[in-house]
């Protein structure tokens, strides 16, 4: 049944009769169709492949990333997730990370709020606390790591994007330039008509044959890259929503553990603490 519906589209030669009757320009013009077809169809294979592997690798990297408590332990690991966006962005927050900590370090010291034992019967300050000393970076340092994922972001989003162009470019051009080549081959036919003085169906049905196939050519260009375009644009602009949601998140996360976010009150405070307290120079040496 199906042979039998497609035998009459193709086996009757509709469409070589028609290109065969077609003028010059409408030759051209399915040629340049064509062109674009090529085209059209290597951005679809290529483009899909890469969302379907961002997809794939995506869900891979976020499942990791969420087993973790320190925002930096995939990259100091050396785990790699090729293919997925919120990687690359992950990995350019976590080098520029490092590279602060490395360079521009701060050093802050945390209380453990633990006492000193038999501080009240020695006399010595209740306030002497044991600390930790932690490397962080400073808030101006944390800004450089903010805005260095803001770049990461619109870079991948503009590499996601990357082709879609051609895609657009066919759903909107390729009607246009088959209709053109169809009202050029109408013109010369009519033209021919006119100048034969014959105007009969017989004369007129191979040139308008020839200058429809152009159309027809134009909305086979068309009509797929319309429908992947269309699924493209949803799944690009999906992923591009997921990474500036996962910028927030991961700056966030970057900013609770190695931001120094004290004020100036207890930087000055840490300056000036005494780390023991001073001997009394009115007490005796000796005794007895």
């Amino acid at each position: 049944m199906t042979n039998i519906a497609i035998s009459p589209f193709f086996a009757s030669g509709a469409l070589r009769f028609a290109f065969e009757k077609a003028t010059t320009e409408g030759k051209l013009t399915i040629c340049a169709l064509i062109v674009l077809s090529i085209f059209s169809w290597t951005v679809i294979i290529t483009k899909s492949r890469q969302l379907y592997r961002a997809r794939r690798a995506a869900r891979k990297f976020f499942k990791a990333y969420r087993e973790t408590r320190d925002p930096l332990d995939i990259a100091r690991r050396g785990e790699e997730f090729d293919g997925a966006p919120a990687y690359e962005l992950y990995y350019t927050g976590a080098q520029e990370t490092e590279y602060h900590l490395k360079n521009n370090p701060v050093q802050a010291a945390q209380p453990n709020n633990v006492g000193l034992a038999g501080s009240s019967t020695t006399g010595a300050e209740p306030d002497i606390i044991a600390r930790q000393i932690a490397t962080k970076i400073s808030p101006g340092s944390f800004d450089q790591v903010r805005v260095s994922l803001e770049r990461a972001a619109s870079t991948q989003g503009l590499a996601l994007e990357k082709g879609m162009i051609i895609l657009s470019t066919a759903v909107a051009g390729g009607p246009f330039i088959g209709l053109l080549g169809t009202v050029w081959g109408v013109m010369e036919t009519f033209s021919g008509i006119a100048r034969a003085n014959a105007a009969s169906l017989t004369a007129m049905a191979p040139g308008v044959a020839g200058a429809l196939i152009a159309t027809v050519t134009g909305l086979f260009v068309a009509i797929p890259a319309m429908f992947a375009y269309n699924y493209m644009v949803t799944m690009v602009r999906g992923i591009t929503q997921e990474l500036d949601a996962f910028a927030s998140e991961y700056a966030t996360a970057i900013e609770h553990k190695y931001v120094d976010n004290r004020s100036m009150v207890d930087e000055l405070r840490e300056v000036l603490r005494p780390e023991a307290k001073e001997p009394s120079f009115a007490e005796p040496a000796f005794r007895g």
